[in-house]
C-alpha cells in the first residue's frame, strides 16, 4: 500500500500538469497568445516536465528512487530554463544586443540536454542521433577540408546565444507553431474523440462500406479517412479504428497480415485528410506563408487520392481471396446513425465556417472546443461532464508531447544549418548531383524523405525534408506550396515504408502478426500512393489553388487513372490475376499520365484504359465458358 502512493502522487501530479498546460493554450488561443519567446517558452516548460514523469528514463534496469531523483532534477531544470526565458531573458535581452552572459550559457547548454532526453524518451533515439551528428558537424565541420561541408566555425556561446537565447534555434517557427495551432487543434481533437465522435465515425463507415466486396477492409479505409481527418495521427488512427476493423477482416476471410497491412496503410492517409490533418500541416502553413485553410484545400485532392489509392487494391484483393460483404441486415443503418450522433460533426462544421470567415487557425480551434461541449450536450449519452471535459484537456496535453518535442529538436537543427549555411550548401550538392534535372532531384527528394522519416514521428521527419529537401525544389522552380506537399506526402508515407514503419507496426501487434512482414504487406498496399507526390509537382492544379476548374478536372482525372495503372501493376490482379505484360503496359503508361502535356495524357490514358478494357472483357469470356 505504502509503495503505490507515491505512484498515486505522480498521477495526480501528472493530470493536474497536464490541465494547467491545456488551460494555458486554451487561454492563449481565446484571448491572445504571449510574445513569442515567452509563448513557446512556457510550453516547452510544460511539456519537459509532463514527459520526465510520463515515459520512464529507461525501459529497465533504473530503480524507483533514482528514477524519481533524475525526474525531480530535470523538472527544475526545465522551469530554471524555460523560466529564465519567459520571465527574465526575454525583458532584458535588447538591452544587452541579444549577447550571451554565463548564467544564459550554462542554462542554455542544459535546456539542450534536455530537449534531447525529452525526445530520446518519447520518440527513441533516431532524432537524437541525428541533431548529435548536427551539433557536432557545428563544432566540427571547419576541420573538415571537403567541398560544401567546411565552414568558417562555431564555437560555444555562439551556438548557445543562437539556440537558446533567440527564435531561431530551440525557439524556432516549428516549436512557435506547436505553441500555438498545434496545441489548441490536438486539444480540439481529444475533445471530438471524448465526445465520442470516434464512435459515430465507425458506424457511418461500416452502413456506407459493410456491404461492399471485401466489406470490412473498405471499412477500414472509410473509417480511417473520417477519423484521421480529426486525429491527425497515423499510430493513433490504427489503434482506434484498427481495434475494429482488423479482427472483422480476419473473421470475413482475409489473412491476419493482410489485415494489418491494409489497416496500417489506411490510417497513414488520416495526416493528410483535412480539416485538421496532421501537426505539420500548421507548420507548411507557417513557412510558406499561406492561411491554414490553403493548406487544407491544396490537401484535400491528394488526401482523397491516397484513400482511394487503398480503396482501389482493397477491392482487388477482396475479389482475389473471394471475400464479400457483410450482411446488410448485420449492418447499422446509415439515417439512424446520423439522427443518433450526427450532431457529433458540428464542431468540424464550426471550425471549417470560421476558417473560411477569415477567423485565426487558434480563435476557430478555441471556439470549436466550445461547439464540442454545447453539441455534446444534446444527448444524454454523449454528453461531456467535468470529468470528461478535464480527461480531454488531459488527453490533449499528452498528444502534444511528442509533437513539442519534434519541434524542439528539430529547432537545434535549424540552428546548426543556418549558422553554418549547410542548408544553402546542400541545396547547391543536390541540384549538382541531379544535374539540374527536375525528375532525378525528386526522386532524390522522395528516398530522402522517406529515410529521414523512419522510426521517427510525421511531425518530425518534414521538419527534417522541409529544412534540408525543399528549398532545393524551390531554387529548381517549383512553387513552395507544392515542394513543402511534396515532402510532407512522403514524410506521411514513411510511417509504412520498411524496415521502419511504426503504423504497421502497431496494425501488427493488434493482429497479432510479424511487424516487419507486416510492414511488406502494407507497402504493397500502399504502393499507388507514391505516385500522387509527382501530380502535385508536375500539375499542381490538382492542389485546387489555382483558380482554373477545368485544368483542376483534368489533373485530378490523370491522377486517378495513373492511381489505377499502379494499383493494377502492382497488385497485379484488376479483374482477374494479370499476366506479366499486362501489368508491365500498365505500369510503364503511369509517366504519360503525370506531366501536364496533353499529348502524352491522352495517349497514356487510352492505352490504360484500352488494357483495363481488354482485361475486362477477357474476364467476361473467361466467365461465360466457364
Amino acid at each position: 500500500m505504502i509503495d503505490k502512493i507515491p505512484v498515486r502522487k505522480t498521477a495526480l501530479f501528472v493530470s493536474i500538469t497536464a490541465i494547467i498546460m491545456a488551460l494555458f493554450h486554451l487561454y492563449t488561443s481565446g484571448f491572445g497568445r504571449f510574445p513569442a519567446l515567452q509563448q513557446r517558452s512556457i510550453h516547452l516548460a510544460f511539456a519537459l516536465i509532463l514527459t520526465f514523469y510520463l515515459y520512464p528514463v529507461r525501459k529497465k534496469g533504473v530503480p524507483r528512487k533514482l528514477s524519481s531523483a533524475i525526474n525531480i532534477l530535470s523538472s527544475i531544470g526545465a522551469l530554471l530554463c524555460c523560466g529564465n526565458i519567459a520571465f527574465v531573458v526575454y525583458y532584458v535581452l535588447y538591452e544587452r544586443a541579444g549577447a550571451a552572459t554565463n548564467v544564459d550559457i550554462v542554462l542554455g547548454f542544459i535546456l539542450i540536454i534536455l530537449v534531447l532526453d525529452m525526445t530520446r524518451r518519447i520518440m527513441g533515439w533516431a532524432l537524437p542521433i541525428i541533431t548529435l551528428i548536427f551539433i557536432a558537424y557545428g563544432f566540427l565541420g571547419s576541420h573538415i577540408s571537403l567541398p560544401y561541408i567546411t565552414h568558417s566555425g562555431m564555437d560555444v556561446s555562439r551556438f548557445i546565444a543562437y539556440t537558446y537565447l533567440s527564435t531561431e534555434g530551440l525557439f524556432t517557427v516549428p516549436l512557435g507553431v506547436s505553441a500555438t495551432f498545434i496545441a489548441v487543434f490536438v486539444i480540439f481533437a481529444a475533445f471530438l474523440v471524448n465526445s465520442g465522435v470516434g464512435d459515430f465515425f465507425m458506424d457511418a463507415a461500416t452502413a456506407i462500406a459493410g456491404d461492399k466486396t471485401g466489406g470490412p477492409a473498405k471499412v477500414a479505409v472509410v473509417a480511417s479517412a473520417a477519423m484521421g481527418s480529426v486525429s491527425g495521427s497515423a499510430v493513433g488512427n490504427v489503434v482506434t479504428t484498427g481495434s475494429v476493423t482488423i479482427p472483422l477482416m480476419k473473421r470475413m476471410g482475409f489473412p491476419a497480415i493482410l489485415a494489418a497491412g491494409i489497416e496500417g496503410t489506411a490510417s497513414t492517409g488520416g495526416q493528410i485528410m483535412p480539416p485538421l490533418m496532421g501537426a505539420a500541416a500548421f507548420i507548411i502553413a507557417s513557412v510558406v506563408g499561406k492561411p491554414y485553410l490553403t493548406i487544407c484545400i491544396a490537401a484535400f485532392v491528394p488526401a482523397v487520392l491516397s484513400f482511394l489509392s487503398v480503396y482501389i487494391i482493397v477491392h482487388f484483393e477482396a475479389e482475389r481471396h473471394g471475400i464479400k460483404g457483410l450482411p446488410k441486415e448485420d449492418l447499422p443503418r446509415l439515417w439512424p446513425v446520423l439522427k443518433k450522433r450526427g450532431h457529433l460533426i458540428l464542431p468540424i462544421v464550426v471550425l471549417v465556417m470560421m476558417l473560411v470567415t477569415g477567423s485565426t487557425a487558434m480563435k476557430a480551434g478555441f471556439y470549436s472546443i466550445i461547439a464540442v461541449i454545447i453539441v455534446s450536450a444534446f444527448q444524454k449519452d454523449t454528453r461531456m461532464g467535468i470529468k470528461r471535459i478535464l480527461l480531454a484537456m488531459e488527453n490533449g496535453a499528452r498528444a502534444v508531447l511528442p509533437i513539442a518535442a519534434a519541434c524542439a529538436c528539430s529547432g537545434i537543427v535549424v540552428g546548426v544549418l543556418t549558422l553554418t549555411g549547410l542548408g544553402l550548401k546542400i541545396s547547391y550538392l543536390l541540384v549538382e548531383i541531379a544535374h539540374g534535372s527536375l525528375p532525378v532531384l525528386l526522386l532524390l527528394a522522395m528516398l530522402a524523405s522517406i529515410l529521414l522519416g523512419m522510426g521517427i514521428t510525421t511531425t518530425a521527419a518534414y521538419l527534417l525534408v522541409a529544412i534540408i529537401i525543399a528549398p532545393v525544389l524551390v531554387r529548381m522552380g517549383v512553387p513552395p506550396l507544392a515542394a513543402h506537399m511534396f515532402v510532407f506526402y512522403y514524410a506521411v508515407i514513411s510511417t509504412i515504408t520498411p524496415p521502419v514503419a511504426l503504423a504497421a507496426y502497431a496494425a501488427a501487434g493488434i493482429a497479432e502478426t510479424d511487424p516487419f512482414k507486416t510492414a511488406l504487406v502494407g507497402f504493397r498496399v500502399g504502393i499507388a500512393k507514391f505516385v500522387v507526390p509527382f501530380y502535385i509537382i508536375y500539375t499542381p492544379d490538382i492542389m485546387l489553388v489555382s483558380g482554373n476548374p477545368l485544368k483542376a478536372a483534368i489533373a485530378i482525372l490523370m491522377a486517378i487513372v495513373g492511381i489505377w495503372a499502379l494499383a493494377g501493376s502492382a497488385c497485379g490482379y484488376v479483374f482477374r490475376e494479370l499476366r506479366f505484360y499486362e501489368r508491365l503496359i500498365l505500369f510503364i503508361c503511369i509517366p504519360l499520365t503525370i506531366p501536364n502535356k496533353p499529348i502524352w495524357n491522352i495517349t497514356g490514358a487510352g492505352i490504360i484504359s484500352l488494357i483495363t478494357a481488354y482485361i475486362w472483357l477477357s474476364k467476361k469470356r473467361a466467365d461465360r465458358k466457364g
